[in-house]
């Protein structure tokens, strides 16, 4: 009876030993998980690989940065599932019209100030015979100024319609 409860004894000492063993290993691993990056819920695990000639390569490179997307992956998957993918496609004349419109309108705001205070100095210093000689002159140049605004709105609306038509 003494061999047969030594046997039971092992045998209960090797499996608690087991169970001990395989305790800790637990919580080690669970101590190893708690630090760094949070474990994603649904991982991204499945990689599929495709082969392109220089001609496609250079296709997609060319779509790709259009897309205006800073990670390729990204760009894939979207173009895989149909997602709308956006492009935004950059014109140098229509930025350089943009900026020399800008400034124009930024001098024609500078004539209007100026113009006012023209007005105001020619009836402070001169008579108004003369000050109303000063203004005829003034106001046949603001014509003409006034044309010259007519043509600028004229040309932007041309090239808004042939140079700037919104793609869907």
């Amino acid at each position: 009876m003494k061999c047969h409860q030594a046997e039971s004894e092992s045998s209960i000492n090797y499996f608690l030993r087991n169970e001990i063993i395989r305790v800790m290993e637990n919580n080690e691993k669970k101590k190893r998980n708690t630090r760094g990056r949070p474990a994603k819920i649904d991982p991204a695990v499945n990689r599929y690989t495709i082969s392109l000639t220089a001609e496609e390569n250079a296709r997609f490179l060319t779509l790709f940065e259009k897309s205006g997307m800073h990670v390729m992956a990204h760009y894939i998957t979207a173009c895989i599932f149909q997602k709308g993918i956006k492009t935004v496609k950059i014109d140098k004349a229509t930025m350089d019209y943009y900026m020399r419109l800008t400034t124009f309108y930024s001098q024609f705001r500078a004539v209007g100030v100026n113009y006012n205070q023209v007005v105001k100095i020619l009836y402070r210093n001169f008579s108004e015979k003369k000050a109303l000689a000063y203004l005829y002159r003034l106001e046949k140049q603001t014509a003409e100024f006034a044309v010259l605004c007519q043509k600028i709105i004229q040309l932007t609306q041309e090239f808004e319609e042939n140079h700037m038509k919104k793609e869907s």
